[in-house]
């Protein structure tokens, strides 16, 4: 298969198919977390698969072999890293918007790389509700800020202190407006406070959110299935490609 993932599926909880035997779903499901942890490409729907552990149908586990079949066509595939002139620090914020069709919860993902290959990557359902997309994306940047505050304190334990401010790009500018003024709009008075750090490291001068085309999101890859154009280019753009092709690295 050319993506891990059909864009036009839709998982749910109750889909209406035959019921699968839950120990062997678990077994499989947890081979594909296991791999995520080199695979980036394969982090969404694997993370996604994970939500059904209690009921697991049909559609489920074929969505699971799915993506064993990429698998299988991508084996020598993997992140590519290489020398870079200086250890700065980048990262992509990106979200859905009520992407689960159970409880119509977001998902929120980022990545970060140092020039070359991402080397950290996460795609995790929120826990509230966003009410907008903006709420959404601005949640995200919160989970991908909390990230980039600890990897910036790794950095400075290994004497790679980053004396500049992080940036992480955002596809949304309502969030970065919001992030800058919480009072920004009245809509945003049911905020959860703690979000609200976000200024704070801002102006300390850690972490900078900047725009970001939608196109250019890498953090895309981690929130939603994507047609086989984009996610061939964004798993490009990560780092991902095949050790016996020196032209698509």
């Amino acid at each position: 298969m050319s993506t891990p993932m059909n864009q036009k599926e839709k998982l749910c909880k109750e889909d209406g198919a035959d019921k699968v035997d839950e120990g062997y779903y678990r077994s499989l499901i947890g081979c594909l977390m296991y791999l995520t942890a080199t695979g980036p490409d394969i982090l969404f729907v694997a993370s996604l698969l994970s939500r059904f552990m209690h009921c697991a149908s049909e559609m489920h586990l074929r969505a699971a072999k799915r993506i064993l079949r990429y698998i299988k066509g991508t084996i020598d595939y993997g992140v590519k890293f290489e020398k870079c002139p200086s250890f700065k620090l980048l990262g992509f914020s990106d979200s859905d918007w009520a992407g689960s069709a159970d409880d119509m919860r977001s998902t929120s993902g980022h990545c970060f790389s140092l020039g070359s290959g991402i080397f950290s990557w996460s795609s995790k359902k929120q826990e509230i509700v966003a009410q907008s997309t903006a709420e959404a994306e601005f949640i995200a940047a919160t989970g991908a800020v909390n990230q980039v505050l600890w990897l910036r304190k790794i950095m400075y334990d290994l004497h790679l202190e980053q004396k500049e401010s992080t940036i992480i790009l955002v596809d949304n500018q309502a969030a970065i407006a919001i992030s800058n003024n919480p009072v920004f709009h009245k809509k945003t008075k049911h905020f959860n406070i703690k979000f609200y750090f976000l200024k704070e490291v801002q102006q300390r001068g850690e972490v900078t959110l900047v725009y970001c085309k939608s196109e250019n999101q890498l953090a895309d890859l981690f929130t939603k299935p994507l047609p086989i154009s984009k996610f061939e280019l964004l798993r490009q753009k990560i780092g991902v490609c095949s050790i016996q092709s020196k032209e698509e690295c």
